[in-house]
C-alpha cells in the first residue's frame, strides 16, 4: 500500500524550501560581512573627522 501524503503539508514544504533558497542567493548577492560593515563605518568616521578638521572657525557676531 503506498503511503499517504498530506498535499497541504507538501505545498508549503516546497514554498518553504523556495524561499530559503531564494534568501540565500540574496544573501550572497547583497549581503555584507560584518567586518565589512565596521570597516565602512570606521572609514565613515575617519573621512568625517578629516572634513572638520578643514572646516573654518567663525568669527563671533557682535
Amino acid at each position: 500500500m503506498a503511503e499517504l501524503v498530506n498535499l497541504n503539508q507538501f505545498r508549503k514544504k516546497k514554498v518553504r524550501a523556495d524561499d530559503k533558497a531564494r534568501a540565500d542567493q540574496n544573501a550572497v548577492k547583497f549581503g555584507r560581512t560584518k567586518a565589512e560593515k565596521q570597516r565602512d563605518a570606521a572609514q565613515a568616521e575617519l573621512d568625517a573627522k578629516r572634513h572638520s578638521s578643514h572646516k573654518r572657525d567663525h568669527e563671533p557676531e557682535t
